[in-house]
């Protein structure tokens, strides 16, 4: 069982990097960064209930993993949408373009 586990998040971990690394578009690129938290939420659960089956400390790792994930996406949209307003595109080559 912690095997189907593992190679479940390897797969979604590798899926959210491949999209991180490729995409041009804001918003598919922090969908895959989620892809890639959740991925790690996985780990995490899936070794505390392989190595302390008495403690929950995986379990409440990955809450903390989640509340700073809905941290980063409210930032994060809002961010693209200052760019969406002032250029009109979500394009990540045009991210600089906040600066002075």
């Amino acid at each position: 069982m912690i095997e189907n586990a593992l190679i479940l998040g390897a797969y979604l971990f590798c899926i959210g990097f491949y999209g991180l690394i490729t995409s041009r578009n804001m918003i598919r690129a922090l969908m895959c960064l989620e892809l890639i938290f959740n991925a790690v939420n996985i780990n995490f659960v899936t070794f505390s209930n392989y190595f302390d089956t008495q403690e929950r400390k995986g379990e409440i790792f990955s809450i903390f993993v989640i509340a700073i994930a809905a941290a980063e996406a409210a930032i994060g949209l809002g961010i693209i949408l200052t760019i969406y307003r002032n250029r009109k595109s979500t394009r990540i080559d045009q991210f600089n373009l906040l600066k002075w």
